[in-house]
């Protein structure tokens, strides 16, 4: 009986027994634009990466969903941000009308800036990107993931230490469990001055793009009416400068993005939930082919139309809408607007890991939705524990889901800033992995360690208007803002806020002696012995140098007065008793006190 029941099981087909299982370090679910960096980083910092993607384009909204004219960040080319607009930009730069001014806005066709990421990709050692691969189930597997996806119509178990969500929507990040903040905060939970006094259920609308070439003039080029077409929803265009509006979103190759009022749509919380998200999808593309209807037929563009070679879907539009806004996790720190507008009034400036510079939206359908009047905005930078999960162990979050709150979303969600967060939570993942650490364990060495592999990787930490990679001491500048002992200055030029750093400035005593009181446990001495003036001079520096390394004064004074200019190639004579400029300061500090090194932990503060 029993060898009898043995060779039945064994010759009966056992559904699943031989499902593929795929095992990585980092899995990266969503190639959207932080999804793409994410997994590039994480593979060249020599972590074995899996991305995952269920469409079949790389880029998410700023390729699939057709929103192709990025204007952010687009002067802080840092890193993978910088990688991927310097090889647009090379593209295009032979195309006849195509702006090449250093700070223009990066326009692409959404199929040429999918095909550069995933060239980007391709070019990657340690990393598999599997396209067409929803995912039906994540679980935890003790502190790492197990994850049920469809490979080639079947189900496939994906088992990976450490999971970033770069979906746009958070959608893996629910699933595991995490909490969600959603729609508008209020004032007394966030300290946000300018947060209404109530939460309210309101979040941003959502466009659904259109892509429209440019005809021979002599073409006639219309689409047949869309099912429920509405003229009265459009009729808000007649009387506005149709061409100028055009040109707002012109692409190389006679193209234009239509992101407009007219195809931009109120949605609710509940329209994106994962049950009727579909059905309101539908709803948007509708309107907008009613949209490219109307401007054809009732504006008399009809040599205008849907580039029916850019999009493979039946009816030519991008692939997914342009969402700004769903659904926000809990991580270990929450970014306010207060680490934009006043970055120094907490530490979490110590752990900044991304940056960014894209103005705020507003764009809400819904009248009870309060206007913000947002200061003049300068670029920012985002704190590392705002992708780092608080709840769910070894769960980094990226994207509208990244742990903001709903004014602060308004900027951060932007895909050329979410390309700087990616960079970021890519290095975080494989930092957990290389040092065999959980999200949970950080300890006083994390911050720095994953700030050192972006700097590695040409990302930039803090943003400055004066300053930028270029320089041969931008690093030293970076690593010394990030110490606290010298700070960012923001500066109002016009109607825009500009971020400085002011390199040849004098250092003011009242500035740098109480971080350097908090970061060296001799500084009390040094000060209390020493008494420096106002204005901290070239000699309090090298004192202090030669305090802090127990080099002989003289013979520091001897090797800085003859590496001053031959080697730092500062712009003033060596001086001892005039004062230091900034960026003498941030070079000499950095070599030899070198700040950087000090722990700080996910709050940023110091750890001694």
């Amino acid at each position: 009986m029993f060898k009898k029941l043995f060779l039945l099981l064994l010759f009966t087909p056992v559904l699943g027994a031989f499902a593929e299982t795929i095992k990585t370090d980092v899995l990266v679910v969503g190639g959207t634009p932080s999804g793409v960096a994410a997994a590039i980083q994480s593979s060249r910092s020599k972590i074995k990466t899996l991305l995952i993607e269920q469409g079949s384009w790389l880029g998410g909204e700023m390729t699939a969903g057709g929103m192709c004219v990025l204007d952010a960040n687009k002067t802080l080319p840092s890193g993978i941000w910088g990688e991927f607009r310097k090889k647009v930009r090379d593209f295009y730069k032979r195309t006849p009308g195509f702006d090449t001014t250093a700070n223009a806005a990066l326009r692409f066709e959404p199929y040429t800036g999918a095909a550069i990421l995933k060239k980007m990709c391709d070019t990657v050692k340690n990393l598999t990107v599997k396209m067409n691969m929803p995912v039906t189930a994540v679980k935890k597997d003790g502190n790492g993931w197990e994850l049920i996806v469809t490979l080639n119509g079947k189900p496939a178990t994906v088992k990976a230490k450490v999971l970033v969500d770069a979906t746009p929507l958070g959608d893996i990040a629910a699933q595991s469990g995490a909490t969600f903040w959603t729609g508008f905060d209020n004032k007394k939970e966030t300290g946000e001055a300018l947060a209404p006094e109530q939460a309210l259920p309101i979040i941003e609308d959502v466009t659904w793009v259109a892509v429209l070439k440019e005809f021979e003039k002599n073409t006639i080029y219309l689409m047949q009416k869309p099912a429920g077409y509405d003229e009265a929803l459009y009729v808000s265009l007649k009387g506005k400068d149709i061409k100028k509006m055009l040109e707002a979103g012109r692409l190389p190759n006679n193209k234009y993005m239509i992101k407009w009022t007219e195809n931009t749509y109120g949605a609710t919380i509940d329209q994106l939930s994962p049950e009727k998200r579909e059905e309101f999808y539908k709803s948007m593309r509708q309107r907008t082919l009613g949209l490219v209807f109307y401007i054809q037929n009732e504006l008399g563009f009809k040599n205008i139309g849907i580039d029916d070679k850019e999009f493979g879907s039946p009816d030519h539009l991008p692939y997914i809408p342009y969402i700004r806004e769903y659904r926000r996790y809990k991580g270990q720190t929450r970014m306010t607007l207060g680490e934009i507008y006043n970055p120094y009034a907490n530490k979490l400036y110590r752990t900044s890991i991304a940056v960014g510079d894209a103005a705020f939206g507003q764009h809400y359908a819904d009248p009870a939705a309060p206007k913000t009047n947002y200061p003049p905005l300068p670029a920012y930078t985002i704190p590392l524990g705002s992708i780092v999960s608080k709840d769910v162990v070894n769960l980094i979050v990226t994207e509208k889901a990244m742990s903001t709150t709903h004014l602060t979303n308004a900027s951060t969600f932007y895909p050329s800033v979410q390309m700087t967060v990616g960079q970021a939570a890519g290095a975080t993942a494989a930092y957990c992995v290389f040092f065999d650490k959980t999200t949970k364990s950080f300890d006083a060495l994390t911050v720095r360690t994953i700030q050192g592999e972006i700097l590695d990787y040409k990302g930039i930490l803090y943003p400055f208007a004066d300053i930028g990679p270029s320089d041969k001491y931008f690093r030293s500048v970076e690593q010394v803002i990030g110490s606290g002992m010298l700070k960012q200055v923001h500066q109002l030029q016009g109607k825009s806020m500009q971020v400085l750093f002011k390199p040849d400035s004098t250092v003011s005593t009242a500035d740098v002696e109480p971080v350097l009181r908090e970061t060296f446990t001799r500084a009390f001495i040094w000060f209390s012995k020493n008494h420096p003036g106002a204005l901290f001079t070239v000699s309090d520096m090298l004192s202090y140098i030669s305090d802090y390394t127990l080099t002989e004064p003289k013979t520091l004074q001897l090797t800085l007065q003859k590496q001053w200019q031959d080697t730092y190639k500062f712009k003033q004579a060596f001086d001892l008793k005039r004062p230091i400029t900034r960026y003498e300061f941030a070079v000499l500090a950095n070599k030899y006190l070198n700040p950087f090194s000090t722990h700080v932990d996910i709050t940023g503060k110091v750890v001694n």
